[in-house]
């Protein structure tokens, strides 16, 4: 079931009603993963998983509620509560960077000299910051190129020195 890169997109809460709604909190800015016909990866606390189709979706307050195909009332909308869900990953458009595409990625500098790999993304107010693996950081806005697993980065001299 799970041969696609996945990501965690959000949970779902408790049931909505008595029709098999149940609540969900989004963890992702792609509302196109609560449009109807959107596959998701339902993983309970357990471990077993299920695909799910959503059928229906509307926003509530800071939440979805959605019906999935084939849960139709509130005790199999019960056995969703506290499941995390997950989608497969989606390409990028122009010049947005995704962490999962980050992560792991070796880090050249304009010349081509290896830096190092991407061990984390670190939020920061001005600036999403990349963390290497020898603790290096790199500001994302000296981020020139993302291509195959490769990070091409242009910075400032005395930058990378610790």
């Amino acid at each position: 079931m799970r041969e696609a890169r996945v990501l965690e997109v959000g949970r779902i809460g408790r049931p909505h009603g008595l029709r098999g709604e149940v609540a969900v909190f989004l963890s992702t800015d792609r509302m196109e993963r609560a449009q109807p016909g959107a596959v998701l990866i339902a993983r309970a606390a357990s471990g077993d998983e299920r695909e799910l189709v959503i059928a229906q979706s509307r926003r509530h307050q800071e939440r979805w509620l959605v019906r999935f195909e084939g849960v139709d009332d509130r005790h199999a909308a019960a056995a969703l509560t506290g499941s995390v869900l997950y989608a497969a990953a989606l390409e990028s458009e122009g010049d947005e960077l995704w962490v999962h595409e980050l992560i792991g990625a070796t880090v050249v500098d304009a010349s081509g000299r290896e830096i190092g790999s991407v061990v984390a993304i670190e939020a920061n107010p001005a600036h999403d910051i990349l963390v290497l693996d020898g603790g290096a950081l790199v500001p994302s806005p000296f981020v020139v190129a993302v291509e195959g697993g490769r990070v091409r980065v242009d910075v400032p001299e005395g930058l990378l020195e610790l």
